[in-house]
């Protein structure tokens, strides 16, 4: 399976995307940069609004977000997120977890899996999808996964990642709802936050541009 770095440089070469994001990056140029602006409010407004426990549904599926792994190691952001999982677990035993994230073995939803074992989640409480190599490959998988009515579905992840996840949701036809790995959101995760925005921008605009011109292919992409 590919690495995160060749599934992004895959995406640079897709002509859709490269349509998309000329258009995103002209409206920017002609409004001053305003464009990039209300973006980035949109990231941050739900980086700082995200709780970090959620009043459940029936029935209950948390979604587990993966990152990058080096050697099977989850980074601080990936710990974050797992060890929101293992809590939120602990306190609502009849939630059922989807651990997403493939890669090169250990798949990140395997790491996920092996991390929530050792902290004493029974293991027939998680479902792996471990094909995916970007957020919206995360949520489309799920979907094919967990196919039914009345599914509520909890979004976890760090802050700064939670309005990509929402956006692509929203795309899939999927009710989510987010919640954040970290306590409180940190200014120092603000860098990621900028880059939130600008790809958020790219995709938002694309898909909006795409709808306009009827370019069914550009629409099946993110749908």
């Amino acid at each position: 399976m590919t690495t995160r770095r060749e599934h992004r440089q895959s995406l640079l070469r897709d002509p859709d995307a490269l349509h998309g994001l000329a258009v995103s990056t002209l409206l920017l140029v002609l409004s001053g940069g305003l464009l990039y602006l209300f973006y980035l409010w949109r990231v941050w407004r739900v980086a700082v609004a995200a709780p970090v426990d959620i009043e459940p549904g029936a029935p209950t599926w948390l979604l587990l977000f993966g990152k990058r792994c080096e050697d099977g190691c989850p980074d601080a952001d990936f710990r974050m997120r797992i060890d929101r999982a293992a809590v939120l677990a602990d306190d609502h035993p009849d939630w059922r977890l989807v651990l997403l994230g493939g890669g090169p073995a250990p798949t990140e939803a395997e790491v996920a899996s092996r991390e929530l074992v050792q902290r004493g989640i029974p293991r027939e409480r998680l479902l792996l999808e471990d094909q995916s190599r970007d957020t919206l490959q995360n949520l489309r998988h799920a979907r094919d996964l967990l196919a039914g009515d009345g599914i509520d579905l909890i979004l976890l992840s760090n802050r700064y990642h939670l309005a990509r996840c929402l956006f692509f949701a929203e795309c899939l036809g999927l009710s989510g709802r987010p919640c954040a790995a970290e306590s409180v959101w940190s200014w120092t995760a603000g860098g990621k936050l900028l880059v939130e925005a600008a790809y958020l921008m790219w995709v938002d605009i694309g898909r909006r541009w795409a709808r306009l011109i009827g370019h069914r292919r550009m629409l099946a992409k993110v749908s």
